[in-house]
């Protein structure tokens, strides 16, 4: 689909339950419902928004259908790299499964059944964010040392791994270093996971640069099967696990707009919100601004 038609399809108001599944649901998350098809699991993307760790009363109309199908767009460029876990033939398992929705379809997915691999594989490529305020402070991401005099949003001299562990729901994710990461998984795994990361944020960086954005910085999740074959998982390269900058308008020495919610950010520091549950509403003209930044990611890489 081209992101005119994926537009065309997303619904006017926000989709923030998921409950109508005759599916058992095994897990619910900030954003993806997970439900037990059997032989697989179905991850739905609602539209709901989280902002500081709290999961905002306003989705974004159509967000969970744009990340899905951005998803699946990365997730057929990047096969020569890795296999993911989508099962052959979308259309036919909706189909098989009864699942019959338009929307549904295009915020679902169908995927084998893996192991989660307990790290976030996290690759930076730029000096921004938490990484740039780590740097300004002792010169280090992570505990990697890197070059003196580097600006905030600098590129890197070469992409940097820096995985953190997965915390369970509620509370935050810890930067681990490689030794960590290695008592973690076994040093063989993490060295798969640490080369194929790198990989595959060097093939995004490419890509996205055809496409006139910058790939800073984003966190990719694998799984293993049975027989210990690691599989790309979860979402891909996305606006929500990615952060995106415009080319045209990067420069270094400060922090660039970004493809994301940052419009939902800004608003709720302007606020004065003290981050705690339940979040604000969020008045129309930011939901408007946010899910233009979504669709516009979405064009650039699948034009149309």
């Amino acid at each position: 689909m081209t992101s005119s038609e994926i537009a065309a399809a997303l619904p006017p108001r926000a989709v923030t339950s998921i409950d109508h599944l005759p599916f058992p649901r095994i897990a619910s998350g900030k954003v993806r419902e997970i439900f037990d098809l059997g032989d697989a699991l179905l991850l739905t993307a609602s539209d709901r928004l989280s902002a500081f760790d709290v999961v905002l009363p306003d989705g974004i109309p159509g967000k969970g259908a744009i990340l899905t199908q951005i998803s699946n767009w990365w997730f057929a460029q990047t096969t020569g790299i890795i296999q993911n876990h989508l099962l052959p033939n979308q259309a036919g398992e909706f189909a098989r499964r009864g699942i019959t929705d338009r929307d549904l379809q295009l915020r679902s997915m169908v995927v084998r059944k893996l192991k989660t691999v307990p790290i976030e594989c996290v690759v930076r490529g730029y000096l921004v964010g938490s990484g740039w305020s780590s740097y300004q402070k002792t010169g280090e991401v992570c505990g990697l040392k890197l070059p003196a005099g580097l600006r905030q949003a600098d590129r890197l001299p070469e992409p940097i791994f820096t995985p953190t562990t997965k915390a369970p729901k509620g509370q935050h994710d810890e930067p681990i270093n490689d030794a960590q990461g290695a008592a973690i998984v076994g040093p063989a795994l993490y060295a798969t996971l640490k080369a194929t990361s790198l990989a595959l944020y060097k093939f995004g960086h490419d890509r996205a640069r055809q496409a006139g954005m910058i790939l800073a910085d984003t966190k990719f999740e694998f799984g293993t099967d049975a027989q210990g074959k690691l599989w790309l998982i979860d979402e891909l390269l996305t606006p929500d696990s990615s952060r995106y900058w415009p080319a045209e308008s990067y420069a270094p020495n400060q922090s660039p707009p970004s493809y994301d919610k940052q419009f939902v950010r800004d608003h709720l520091v302007a606020i004065k919100w003290d981050q705690k549950a339940p979040g604000p509403h969020l008045p129309a003209d930011v939901i408007t601004r946010t899910q233009e930044k979504y669709l516009a990611a979405l064009k650039a890489l699948l034009g149309g």
